[in-house]
């Protein structure tokens, strides 16, 4: 798998809002290709302790508890990916809305509204 690849930002930033909203979603999608790449890795030490992995390296050998504890460990690892998949797609939810609703200043509607101090 590729390394992923940040656009180099200096300190003086002006952005438009859909510049904002086109960083935002690269984020998410560097986000999901590091989350890929820790699937992958637990499918390869999966792969390494049943000895399918041609690394050259002798791998343990496959007793059960070698199985349990390996097991419960890429449990963890995927339950966290998971939570991870939810926050980025509550993020990415969170864009779609953004660029589907008209863009209006939060402060000018509320200046607007004679009645919000009573």
């Amino acid at each position: 798998m590729s390394q992923a690849n940040i656009p180099n930002i200096t300190p003086t930033i002006a952005v438009t809002p859909g510049q904002s909203i086109s960083l935002i979603v690269a984020s998410i999608a560097l986000e999901e290709l590091a989350l890929a790449h820790i699937i992958n890795s637990e499918a390869e030490k999966i792969q390494f302790l049943l000895g399918t992995l041609d690394t050259g390296v002798t791998p343990p050998p496959v007793t059960l508890p070698n199985l349990l504890v390996l097991n419960n460990s890429v449990r963890q690892t995927l339950q966290t990916v998971i939570k991870q998949e939810m926050l980025l797609q509550f993020k990415l939810e969170n864009v779609l809305d953004l660029v589907s609703s008209p863009i209006t200043s939060p402060i000018s509607s509320v200046q607007d509204d004679e009645n919000y101090f009573e």
